[in-house]
Protein backbone atom coordinates (compact mmCIF):
# COMPACT_ATOMS: atom_id res chain seq x y z
CA UNK A 1 0.00 0.00 0.00
CA UNK A 2 1.24 3.79 -0.49
CA UNK A 3 1.59 6.06 2.01
CA UNK A 4 -0.92 8.21 2.15
CA UNK A 5 -0.19 11.79 1.87
CA UNK A 6 -2.04 14.07 4.64
CA UNK A 7 -3.46 17.32 3.58
CA UNK A 8 -2.53 20.45 4.88
CA UNK A 9 -4.43 23.24 6.57
CA UNK A 10 -4.92 26.56 4.24
CA UNK A 11 -3.40 28.64 6.85
CA UNK A 12 0.00 26.29 6.20
CA UNK A 13 -0.86 25.83 2.29
CA UNK A 14 -0.68 29.25 1.91
CA UNK A 15 2.04 30.36 3.19
CA UNK A 16 4.52 27.24 1.60
CA UNK A 17 7.31 28.81 -0.81
CA UNK A 18 9.43 26.68 -2.69
CA UNK A 19 12.77 25.20 -0.58
CA UNK A 20 16.09 25.82 -1.39
CA UNK A 21 17.89 22.60 -2.82
CA UNK A 22 18.98 21.34 0.37
CA UNK A 23 19.59 17.43 -0.97
CA UNK A 24 21.65 18.18 -2.98
CA UNK A 25 21.07 18.30 -6.71
CA UNK A 26 22.94 15.60 -8.81
CA UNK A 27 25.76 16.68 -11.30
CA UNK A 28 24.27 15.22 -14.16
CA UNK A 29 21.22 16.80 -13.25
CA UNK A 30 21.98 20.13 -12.51
CA UNK A 31 23.93 20.39 -15.84
CA UNK A 32 20.90 19.46 -18.23
CA UNK A 33 18.32 21.32 -15.77
CA UNK A 34 21.12 24.60 -15.98
CA UNK A 35 22.09 23.52 -19.78
CA UNK A 36 18.07 23.69 -20.39
CA UNK A 37 17.63 27.24 -18.89
CA UNK A 38 16.29 26.14 -15.89
CA UNK A 39 16.43 28.70 -12.75
CA UNK A 40 17.34 27.16 -9.97
CA UNK A 41 17.85 30.14 -7.81
CA UNK A 42 14.25 29.86 -5.94
CA UNK A 43 15.35 26.14 -5.20
CA UNK A 44 14.40 22.81 -6.59
CA UNK A 45 12.26 21.52 -7.64
CA UNK A 46 9.06 23.27 -7.37
CA UNK A 47 6.94 22.22 -4.88
CA UNK A 48 2.59 23.42 -5.36
CA UNK A 49 0.59 23.64 -2.98
CA UNK A 50 -1.36 20.84 -1.49
CA UNK A 51 -5.01 21.31 -1.84
CA UNK A 52 -6.86 20.04 1.19
CA UNK A 53 -10.27 18.73 0.21
CA UNK A 54 -11.68 16.06 -1.81
CA UNK A 55 -14.35 18.01 -4.05
CA UNK A 56 -11.39 20.24 -5.11
CA UNK A 57 -9.28 17.93 -6.99
CA UNK A 58 -12.74 15.99 -8.51
CA UNK A 59 -13.08 18.76 -10.46
CA UNK A 60 -9.45 19.01 -12.00
CA UNK A 61 -10.10 17.89 -15.75
CA UNK A 62 -13.88 15.87 -14.44
CA UNK A 63 -14.99 16.36 -18.28
CA UNK A 64 -14.95 14.21 -21.25
CA UNK A 65 -12.88 15.86 -23.75
CA UNK A 66 -12.01 14.10 -27.81
CA UNK A 67 -9.44 12.06 -28.19
CA UNK A 68 -7.35 10.97 -31.01
CA UNK A 69 -4.51 8.26 -30.29
CA UNK A 70 -1.60 9.14 -32.98
CA UNK A 71 -0.93 5.75 -33.26
CA UNK A 72 -4.04 4.95 -35.36
CA UNK A 73 -2.91 7.01 -37.91
CA UNK A 74 0.77 5.56 -38.32
CA UNK A 75 1.90 3.32 -41.03
CA UNK A 76 1.40 0.14 -39.47
CA UNK A 77 4.86 -0.62 -40.96
CA UNK A 78 6.41 2.13 -39.00
CA UNK A 79 9.26 2.77 -41.99
CA UNK A 80 9.75 6.54 -41.08
CA UNK A 81 10.62 5.72 -37.83
CA UNK A 82 11.85 2.41 -37.92
CA UNK A 83 14.36 2.71 -41.17
CA UNK A 84 15.63 5.54 -39.50
CA UNK A 85 17.45 4.08 -36.47
CA UNK A 86 20.74 2.50 -36.11
CA UNK A 87 19.13 -0.91 -34.50
CA UNK A 88 16.06 -2.01 -33.33
CA UNK A 89 16.05 -4.12 -30.33
CA UNK A 90 13.21 -6.20 -29.03
CA UNK A 91 14.27 -7.15 -25.85
CA UNK A 92 11.65 -10.19 -24.91
CA UNK A 93 9.01 -11.43 -27.10
CA UNK A 94 6.12 -9.93 -25.52
CA UNK A 95 7.38 -6.52 -24.30
CA UNK A 96 10.14 -4.41 -24.81
CA UNK A 97 11.70 -2.57 -27.48
CA UNK A 98 15.17 -0.42 -27.55
CA UNK A 99 15.69 2.07 -30.86
CA UNK A 100 18.87 3.25 -31.80
CA UNK A 101 20.45 5.86 -33.14
CA UNK A 102 17.46 8.62 -32.95
CA UNK A 103 16.79 11.50 -30.63
CA UNK A 104 13.58 11.51 -29.44
CA UNK A 105 13.25 15.94 -29.66
CA UNK A 106 14.61 15.86 -33.40
CA UNK A 107 11.38 13.29 -34.38
CA UNK A 108 8.83 14.35 -37.22
CA UNK A 109 5.33 14.19 -36.53
CA UNK A 110 5.22 10.69 -38.94
CA UNK A 111 7.86 9.53 -36.83
CA UNK A 112 5.78 10.53 -33.55
CA UNK A 113 2.92 8.95 -34.81
CA UNK A 114 4.93 6.04 -35.23
CA UNK A 115 6.34 5.67 -32.11
CA UNK A 116 3.01 6.04 -30.77
CA UNK A 117 1.82 2.53 -32.60
CA UNK A 118 5.04 1.26 -31.81
CA UNK A 119 4.62 1.46 -27.73
CA UNK A 120 1.24 0.49 -28.05
CA UNK A 121 2.34 -3.05 -29.71
CA UNK A 122 5.58 -3.29 -27.79
CA UNK A 123 4.17 -1.82 -24.30
CA UNK A 124 7.51 0.31 -23.88
CA UNK A 125 9.95 1.87 -25.81
CA UNK A 126 13.36 3.03 -24.53
CA UNK A 127 16.21 5.60 -26.57
CA UNK A 128 19.62 6.05 -24.66
CA UNK A 129 22.10 8.41 -24.82
CA UNK A 130 19.28 11.00 -25.70
CA UNK A 131 20.15 15.11 -25.23
CA UNK A 132 16.15 16.45 -24.52
CA UNK A 133 15.13 19.32 -22.17
CA UNK A 134 12.69 19.31 -19.57
CA UNK A 135 10.87 21.70 -22.11
CA UNK A 136 11.57 19.64 -25.16
CA UNK A 137 10.53 16.46 -23.23
CA UNK A 138 7.15 18.37 -22.54
CA UNK A 139 6.72 19.40 -26.18
CA UNK A 140 6.84 15.92 -27.16
CA UNK A 141 4.55 14.85 -24.64
CA UNK A 142 1.93 17.05 -26.01
CA UNK A 143 1.78 15.25 -29.19
CA UNK A 144 0.16 11.93 -27.24
CA UNK A 145 -2.22 13.71 -25.03
CA UNK A 146 -3.05 16.84 -22.65
CA UNK A 147 -0.28 16.35 -20.40
CA UNK A 148 -1.16 15.69 -17.19
CA UNK A 149 -0.34 18.76 -14.35
CA UNK A 150 -0.18 16.96 -10.97
CA UNK A 151 -1.73 19.42 -8.21
CA UNK A 152 0.43 18.52 -5.64
CA UNK A 153 3.69 16.55 -6.38
CA UNK A 154 7.18 18.27 -7.29
CA UNK A 155 7.72 19.40 -10.93
CA UNK A 156 10.55 21.13 -12.70
CA UNK A 157 10.42 25.22 -11.86
CA UNK A 158 8.97 26.89 -14.84
CA UNK A 159 7.82 23.88 -16.93
CA UNK A 160 4.71 22.50 -15.68
CA UNK A 161 3.87 18.85 -16.43
CA UNK A 162 7.10 17.64 -16.06
CA UNK A 163 6.95 15.67 -12.86
CA UNK A 164 10.47 15.50 -10.87
CA UNK A 165 11.34 11.72 -10.18
CA UNK A 166 13.65 11.69 -7.08
CA UNK A 167 13.76 8.90 -4.73
CA UNK A 168 15.88 10.74 -2.31
CA UNK A 169 13.60 13.76 -2.18
CA UNK A 170 10.52 11.07 -1.47
CA UNK A 171 12.45 9.97 1.24
CA UNK A 172 12.24 13.05 2.97
CA UNK A 173 8.34 12.43 3.32
CA UNK A 174 8.27 8.97 3.42
CA UNK A 175 11.40 7.27 4.68
CA UNK A 176 12.83 4.33 3.44
CA UNK A 177 14.61 1.12 4.07
CA UNK A 178 14.92 -2.38 3.36
CA UNK A 179 12.15 -3.89 4.37
CA UNK A 180 10.15 -0.72 3.27
CA UNK A 181 11.06 0.22 -0.02
CA UNK A 182 11.19 3.77 -1.36
CA UNK A 183 10.68 5.86 -4.60
CA UNK A 184 7.94 3.81 -7.42
CA UNK A 185 8.96 0.17 -5.51
CA UNK A 186 5.98 -1.33 -6.06
CA UNK A 187 3.52 -2.75 -9.37
CA UNK A 188 1.45 0.04 -10.42
CA UNK A 189 0.08 2.48 -13.17
CA UNK A 190 0.00 6.11 -13.40
CA UNK A 191 -3.18 8.26 -12.65
CA UNK A 192 -5.80 5.42 -12.87
CA UNK A 193 -8.12 7.38 -11.07
CA UNK A 194 -8.71 10.03 -13.66
CA UNK A 195 -11.63 10.46 -15.77
CA UNK A 196 -9.20 10.10 -18.95
CA UNK A 197 -6.57 8.25 -17.14
CA UNK A 198 -2.65 7.84 -18.80
CA UNK A 199 -1.73 6.97 -21.68
CA UNK A 200 2.05 7.19 -22.38
CA UNK A 201 4.51 8.39 -20.11
CA UNK A 202 7.93 9.12 -20.94
CA UNK A 203 10.75 8.94 -18.08
CA UNK A 204 13.79 10.71 -18.78
CA UNK A 205 16.27 9.58 -16.10
CA UNK A 206 20.17 11.94 -15.92
CA UNK A 207 21.40 9.97 -13.12
CA UNK A 208 21.76 7.01 -12.35
CA UNK A 209 23.01 4.34 -9.45
CA UNK A 210 26.05 2.34 -10.39
CA UNK A 211 24.86 -0.77 -9.46
CA UNK A 212 20.30 -1.26 -9.76
CA UNK A 213 17.95 1.04 -9.77
CA UNK A 214 16.15 -0.92 -12.91
CA UNK A 215 12.68 -0.66 -14.18
CA UNK A 216 10.54 -3.57 -14.74
CA UNK A 217 7.04 -3.57 -16.93
CA UNK A 218 4.67 -6.35 -17.11
CA UNK A 219 2.42 -6.72 -20.57
CA UNK A 220 -1.20 -6.20 -19.66
CA UNK A 221 -1.98 -7.84 -23.25
CA UNK A 222 -0.21 -10.71 -22.61
CA UNK A 223 -1.66 -10.73 -18.52
CA UNK A 224 -5.02 -10.94 -20.29
CA UNK A 225 -3.85 -13.56 -22.62
CA UNK A 226 -2.67 -15.44 -19.55
CA UNK A 227 -6.07 -16.62 -18.17
CA UNK A 228 -8.66 -19.05 -19.81
CA UNK A 229 -10.75 -18.36 -22.56
CA UNK A 230 -14.11 -19.29 -19.39
CA UNK A 231 -12.23 -17.05 -17.23
CA UNK A 232 -12.00 -14.31 -19.61
CA UNK A 233 -15.53 -14.31 -20.32
CA UNK A 234 -15.90 -14.12 -16.21
CA UNK A 235 -14.03 -10.33 -16.50
CA UNK A 236 -14.75 -9.36 -19.41
CA UNK A 237 -17.14 -6.50 -19.14
CA UNK A 238 -17.30 -6.00 -15.27
CA UNK A 239 -16.02 -2.95 -14.30
CA UNK A 240 -13.30 -2.11 -10.88
CA UNK A 241 -12.89 1.07 -8.23
CA UNK A 242 -9.60 2.57 -8.91
CA UNK A 243 -8.05 5.24 -6.56
CA UNK A 244 -5.59 7.96 -6.32
CA UNK A 245 -2.25 7.60 -4.52
CA UNK A 246 -3.36 10.72 -2.64
CA UNK A 247 -5.71 11.13 0.10
CA UNK A 248 -8.02 14.36 0.71
CA UNK A 249 -10.43 15.57 3.31
CA UNK A 250 -14.12 15.42 3.03
CA UNK A 251 -14.85 19.01 2.98
CA UNK A 252 -18.42 17.79 4.22
CA UNK A 253 -16.86 15.40 6.68
CA UNK A 254 -13.25 16.42 7.72
CA UNK A 255 -13.22 14.14 11.00
CA UNK A 256 -13.77 10.89 8.99
CA UNK A 257 -10.09 11.63 7.62
CA UNK A 258 -8.03 11.35 4.86
CA UNK A 259 -10.20 9.88 1.41
CA UNK A 260 -9.12 8.75 -1.84
CA UNK A 261 -10.41 9.99 -5.29
CA UNK A 262 -12.44 7.25 -6.56
CA UNK A 263 -13.57 6.28 -10.29
CA UNK A 264 -14.52 3.15 -12.21
CA UNK A 265 -13.42 1.63 -14.83
CA UNK A 266 -12.90 -1.51 -17.06
CA UNK A 267 -11.35 -4.50 -15.62
CA UNK A 268 -10.31 -5.34 -19.56
CA UNK A 269 -10.39 -2.62 -21.85
CA UNK A 270 -9.34 -2.00 -25.23
CA UNK A 271 -6.61 -0.04 -27.28
CA UNK A 272 -7.72 1.98 -29.50
CA UNK A 273 -4.41 1.82 -31.92
CA UNK A 274 -3.90 -1.67 -31.62
CA UNK A 275 -7.90 -3.08 -31.22
CA UNK A 276 -6.54 -5.64 -28.60
CA UNK A 277 -7.65 -6.04 -25.39
CA UNK A 278 -5.51 -5.95 -22.32
CA UNK A 279 -6.07 -6.45 -18.44
CA UNK A 280 -5.71 -3.25 -16.37
CA UNK A 281 -5.34 -3.87 -12.67
CA UNK A 282 -2.63 -2.58 -10.37
CA UNK A 283 -2.16 -4.16 -6.90
CA UNK A 284 -1.90 -0.26 -5.48
CA UNK A 285 -5.01 1.17 -6.84
CA UNK A 286 -7.31 -0.85 -7.64
CA UNK A 287 -9.88 -1.33 -4.66
CA UNK A 288 -12.57 -3.07 -6.05
CA UNK A 289 -14.65 -5.02 -8.48
CA UNK A 290 -18.20 -3.37 -9.34
CA UNK A 291 -21.64 -5.66 -8.18
CA UNK A 292 -19.22 -8.12 -6.28
CA UNK A 293 -18.93 -8.98 -2.33
CA UNK A 294 -15.90 -7.69 -0.91
CA UNK A 295 -14.69 -11.59 -0.36
CA UNK A 296 -15.33 -12.42 -3.88
CA UNK A 297 -13.85 -9.38 -5.51
CA UNK A 298 -10.44 -10.26 -3.01
CA UNK A 299 -10.15 -13.37 -4.63
CA UNK A 300 -10.48 -12.38 -7.87
CA UNK A 301 -8.54 -9.10 -7.94
CA UNK A 302 -5.83 -11.15 -5.89
CA UNK A 303 -5.42 -13.77 -9.04
CA UNK A 304 -5.57 -11.18 -11.42
CA UNK A 305 -2.49 -9.26 -9.32
CA UNK A 306 -0.52 -12.45 -9.43
CA UNK A 307 -1.07 -13.40 -13.47
CA UNK A 308 0.46 -9.66 -14.09
CA UNK A 309 3.50 -9.87 -11.21
CA UNK A 310 4.51 -13.29 -10.94
CA UNK A 311 5.10 -14.21 -14.67
CA UNK A 312 8.40 -13.60 -15.83
CA UNK A 313 8.32 -14.29 -19.42
CA UNK A 314 5.87 -11.29 -20.13
CA UNK A 315 8.09 -8.65 -18.13
CA UNK A 316 11.16 -6.95 -19.37
CA UNK A 317 13.59 -5.86 -16.89
CA UNK A 318 15.08 -2.61 -17.97
CA UNK A 319 19.27 -1.44 -17.14
CA UNK A 320 19.11 2.25 -16.74
CA UNK A 321 22.32 4.00 -18.44
CA UNK A 322 22.51 8.16 -17.51
CA UNK A 323 20.55 9.71 -20.29
CA UNK A 324 18.01 7.00 -20.93
CA UNK A 325 14.30 7.44 -21.69
CA UNK A 326 11.27 4.72 -21.68
CA UNK A 327 8.50 5.66 -22.95
CA UNK A 328 5.35 3.42 -21.94
CA UNK A 329 1.58 2.94 -22.51
CA UNK A 330 -0.17 2.98 -18.88
CA UNK A 331 -2.96 1.65 -20.45
CA UNK A 332 -1.25 -1.42 -21.24
CA UNK A 333 1.32 -1.72 -18.58
CA UNK A 334 2.05 -1.81 -14.92
CA UNK A 335 5.55 -1.07 -13.78
CA UNK A 336 8.22 -1.80 -10.95
CA UNK A 337 11.30 0.30 -10.30
CA UNK A 338 13.69 -1.57 -8.19
CA UNK A 339 15.18 0.22 -4.58
CA UNK A 340 18.22 -2.33 -4.32
CA UNK A 341 20.47 0.93 -4.35
CA UNK A 342 18.40 1.72 -1.11
CA UNK A 343 19.73 5.42 -1.75
CA UNK A 344 23.82 4.92 -1.81
CA UNK A 345 23.19 6.72 -5.21
CA UNK A 346 21.41 9.60 -6.52
CA UNK A 347 18.62 8.78 -9.11
CA UNK A 348 17.16 11.61 -10.84
CA UNK A 349 15.00 12.11 -14.00
CA UNK A 350 12.12 13.89 -14.91
CA UNK A 351 8.21 12.26 -16.63
CA UNK A 352 5.67 14.00 -18.57
CA UNK A 353 2.50 11.85 -18.85
CA UNK A 354 -0.22 12.80 -21.54
CA UNK A 355 -3.43 11.64 -20.61
CA UNK A 356 -5.28 9.76 -23.27
CA UNK A 357 -9.20 8.14 -23.64
CA UNK A 358 -11.63 6.58 -20.98
CA UNK A 359 -11.29 3.38 -20.92
CA UNK A 360 -13.52 1.21 -22.85
CA UNK A 361 -14.36 -2.43 -23.50
CA UNK A 362 -14.75 -3.95 -26.64
CA UNK A 363 -16.23 -7.87 -26.57
CA UNK A 364 -15.63 -8.30 -30.03
CA UNK A 365 -12.23 -7.29 -29.83
CA UNK A 366 -9.15 -9.82 -30.33
CA UNK A 367 -6.40 -10.92 -27.93
CA UNK A 368 -2.84 -9.62 -29.35
CA UNK A 369 -2.24 -13.59 -29.77
CA UNK A 370 -5.13 -13.78 -32.00
CA UNK A 371 -4.43 -10.98 -33.94
CA UNK A 372 -1.14 -11.77 -35.07
CA UNK A 373 -2.00 -15.23 -35.51
CA UNK A 374 0.00 -16.68 -32.54
CA UNK A 375 -2.82 -18.11 -30.81
CA UNK A 376 -2.92 -22.16 -29.57
CA UNK A 377 -6.40 -24.25 -29.21
CA UNK A 378 -6.29 -23.04 -25.82
CA UNK A 379 -6.44 -19.67 -26.32
CA UNK A 380 -9.35 -19.16 -27.95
Amino acid sequence: MAPVALPISPEIRDTIQPKKDSLGLPETARKRLEKAGIDLSNGYPYRPAKPLYLDDVYKIRNYDRPYVDPGSRADSEKKALLTAAKKVIHLTAHIGTEIVGLQLKDLTDQQKDELGLLIAERSVVFFRDQDISPQEQKRLGEWYGEIEIHPQVPSVPGVPGTTVIWPALQATEFPASFRQTGGASRWHTDLVHENQPAGMTHLHNDTIPTIGGDTLWASGYAAYEKLSPAFRKIIDGKQAVYRSAHAYLDRNDPTAGPKFIERIHPLVRVHPATGWKALWVNRAMTVRIVGLDKAESDLILGYLYDVYEKNVDIQVRFRWTPGTSALWDNRITIHNASWDYEGNEPRHGTRVTALAEKPFFDEKAPTRRQALGLAGPDDI
